[in-house]
């Protein structure tokens, strides 16, 4: 087993969260079973990292081993398992060990893979922080692609514009703008700063028994996000390219770490965000302000451009919805199009 131990409230606050989590499964149905037919109950650990062919797991049993770490490879009849997961694993040989089952994920987050198909990233999560900075720059299709993916999951989205010093040094008025938009729309907002740590107690406070995935453009801080929680600079740091602002890949696999409060699951940085894996209607409802006018329209399978009493239409020219948002989301469906030629 690693070294790396949890102090004593970390891991009283995760054997309160672990009982949580089978007390809210038991309720919604029973105890949750996997595809093999592992209860949620037996689960004693969770996975943490991957680690090459194998994967980091935390244990989970009351007692002096709790918290530790053990390096497991996992049985060739499971499926591909991610950080987040709540697993059944047995001691092996040379201090690794075997992880035999898997409970029923409550929730998952991922992104599609080249096939196409989805790729789940982080499981058993509550909200997704959604990370955007001056630099590099953020394009508004890519936070909606973003905030699609995430609607279509049925999770909770978060923004948080990071480097809010950097903003106020190039005076950039467009990104309060930006973030105004969503606000209205109902998202959760905050701007923060890991220079002078600016709005990071709010944005702490509001993870608070929660279990939270951070993601965002590659170079957007979300490593220096998560230390400036107090991870003890687990979590590596990079700097933009020097090549353009696009920013560099510091995080390679999803980590998750634990705070007092909260825990946190890093994820690696991504340039652009496919939405291969889901269909029209999918996209249209993961636009939360298009939802009402849903059957409104008078042609069936309209498809809210040319039509005659599109409700899309009549609610862009009342002024309900904004243009950015449906220039965006036809963005979406062309790149749907050219992705299914």
């Amino acid at each position: 087993m690693t070294k790396r131990r949890l102090s004593n409230q970390q891991q009283a606050r995760i054997s309160e969260r672990h009982q949580r989590e089978l007390v809210s499964g038991n309720e919604a149905g029973g105890a949750r079973e996997s595809s093999d037919g592992v209860s949620g109950e037996r689960c004693n650990g969770r996975i943490v990292s991957h680690l090459g062919q194998q994967l980091l797991v935390e244990t989970l049993e009351a007692g002096s081993s709790s918290g530790t770490s053990v390096r497991c490879f996992q049985r060739a009849n499971l499926p591909a398992l991610v950080t987040g997961d709540l697993v059944v694993w047995e001691a092996g040989d040379n201090d690794t060990g075997v992880i035999t089952a898997v409970a029923e994920r409550k929730s998952v987050f991922g992104r599609p893979a080249f096939s196409g198909n989805f790729k789940p990233m982080a499981a058993n999560i509550d909200r997704v922080l959604l990370v955007i900075a001056p630099l590099p720059e953020p394009f508004p299709n890519l936070i909606d692609r973003y905030l699609v993916a995430i609607e279509t999951l049925q999770l909770q989205a978060v923004l948080v514009l990071n480097k809010s010093d950097l903003h106020a040094e190039i005076a950039n008025q467009r990104l309060d703008k930006l973030l105004s938009l969503y606000e209205g729309l109902g998202y959760e907002t905050h701007r923060v700063s890991t220079v002078d740590n600016a709005g990071i107690a709010p944005l702490l406070a509001s993870l608070s028994g929660l279990t939270t995935v951070i993601v965002g453009q590659s170079g957007v801080g979300k490593s220096s996000l998560i230390n400036s929680f107090g991870v003890n600079n687990d979590a590596a740091v990079g700097s933009l390219s020097t090549a353009g602002p696009k920013g560099t890949h510091t995080t390679t696999t999803a980590r998750l770490f634990h705070l007092p409060d909260c825990d946190l699951i890093d994820s690696p940085g991504i340039r652009e965000l496919s939405l291969g894996h889901i269909d029209a209607s999918a996209v249209f409802a993961g636009f939360r302000e298009f939802r009402q006018f849903e059957g409104q329209c008078k042609f069936r399978d309209c498809s809210h451009q040319t039509e005659p009493d599109c409700a899309l239409n009549k609610a862009l020219a009342a002024g309900a919805i904004s243009p950015q948002r449906v220039d965006s989301y036809f963005q979406i469906l062309q790149s749907l199009d050219n992705a299914g030629r």
